[in-house]
């Protein structure tokens, strides 16, 4: 393994939401449904957070919003079948 690999094993926390999974939440009191695009860390102080592709735009405020930053623990996973 090489030394970037066992440092981010090590220090870094895992993802708990892959491209594609299909999820559902609030943001800003307003629910939504869509699919991950990517689970990372910005900073420390912030934590984990997720990019979601929404299924339909939101309005919020004065603009269209299509693309939404949750936390981890803001989402569900949504049941297909």
């Amino acid at each position: 393994m090489s030394k970037e690999a066992e440092y981010f094993a090590e220090n870094r926390t895992p993802p708990k939401w892959f491209i594609g999974d299909r999820v559902f939440g609030k943001w800003n009191k307003i629910p939504f449904v869509g699919s991950v695009l990517n689970d990372h860390v910005v900073t420390e102080e912030v934590g984990p957070v997720v990019h979601v592709y929404l299924d339909l735009p939101i309005k919020y405020k004065t603009e269209y919003k299509k693309i939404i930053q949750v936390k981890q623990k803001d989402i569900k996973k949504l049941n297909q079948f």
